[in-house]
């Protein structure tokens, strides 16, 4: 595998009437080609924003890029032009939204749709267009493809919709798909259907997946590595393995514990409290108002990233030589043992 893309040291902010909400604060990542990577966390812990900064979507001029840098193939796009990105947009780096509605014009026949993109980004002529879009409704599974491109999306029910979405999204053969909480409205039976859908298409393309979600079960299958976002930073990040068997930080633990699963009889973790107020962060590890575990030095000194494997480091001073050893609450443990013996299947 080759370095499609590194976000480095990323600080995005939000200007309001109110003050400077500090919505990404320091993150670093990579993404190799065909790698599927998540990130998760609650409402408001920078995930969204973090995928629109790399595709340079913020609201302008409220959103805004603060430091950092973010590079794609080697070349840095962090202060690409409006016009640059849209060359990258769609043909490079495409999006799954989370609700279909807003990617699809109502107005519009959904075949229409498709080809524009097309035409645009690999100079297909209208009749070349409509045979790729064909195809790719075939792919993406929509039966009667000749029939349906001629459909408008109220015509289609939401899991179909969203299906019309990725193969949007996969028109021009991206080498990123960026899928923002792609499946959060839909059941339970249709989630799964998108989400092997994605995995499938993934092989046959090669391409690399950035995976929004707040839900670490969704990802359980198809994640390779897993980055965990709170308030604005990534407190843990590592592959699959390292984060649902051996997850270190105690916000990690919560987010496990809140996950619903066949064996634990309806009894879920909630983690105490809500997030911070960004306008403010506060001094410290930010979890540490929440933090059962926090230690006196929480308050006082955010943690670094320690490491604990090659692929896994966690910000946690739970990590730190001196700290007592603290293990995961019972529940928590018995979910990491539940994901062991079933192999990571929720």
């Amino acid at each position: 595998m080759s370095e499609l893309l590194n976000v480095d040291n990323l600080h995005v902010s939000f200007k309001t009437y109110s003050g400077e909400i500090q919505a990404v604060r320091g993150i670093s990542f990579n993404l190799e080609r065909g790698e599927t990577l998540a990130i998760v966390g609650e409402s408001g812990s920078g995930k969204s924003v973090t995928t629109k900064a790399i595709t340079q979507l913020l609201p302008k001029p409220q959103g805004y890029i603060k430091a950092g840098n973010i590079s794609f193939e080697g070349n840095d796009i962090t202060n690409y032009t409006n016009k640059q990105m849209q060359k990258l947009r769609g043909k490079d780096i495409s999006t799954v939204f989370q609700d279909p509605m807003n990617s699809l014009n109502p107005t519009m026949k959904i075949g229409k749709q498709i080809a524009e993109g097309l035409m645009k980004h690999r100079k297909l002529n209208k009749s070349q267009a409509k045979a790729k879009t064909i195809e790719l409704l075939e792919l993406v599974g929509i039966p009667q493809p000749e029939t349906r491109l001629g459909h408008y999306p109220h015509q289609f029910s939401g899991g179909m919709r969203q299906r019309v979405v990725v193969a949007m999204a996969l028109a021009c053969s991206p080498k990123i798909l960026i899928a923002d909480e792609p499946t959060t409205a839909l059941d339970v039976t249709i989630q799964a259907q998108i989400l092997e859908l994605m995995k499938d298409i993934q092989q046959e393309m090669d391409s690399a997946i950035i995976f929004i979600t707040h839900d670490l079960g969704v990802v359980a299958n198809v994640a390779d590595r897993v980055a965990v976002m709170y308030a604005g930073k990534i407190v843990e990040i590592g592959t699959s393995e390292d984060i649902f068997y051996n997850p270190k930080h105690p916000y990690t633990w919560g987010l496990l514990g809140s996950m619903p699963t066949s064996d634990n009889d309806g009894e879920l973790y909630a983690i105490p409290g809500s997030p911070p107020d960004m306008l403010n962060p506060p001094e410290g590890d930010a979890f540490a108002p929440r933090n059962e575990f926090a230690l006196e030095i929480d308050k006082q000194m955010e943690p670094p990233m320690f490491q604990v494997s090659d692929t896994h480091y966690a910000a946690t001073w739970l990590l730190h030589e001196y700290a007592p050893k603290i293990d995961p609450p019972e529940a928590i443990q018995r979910r990491m043992q539940g994901f062991a013996s079933m192999g990571g299947d929720d």
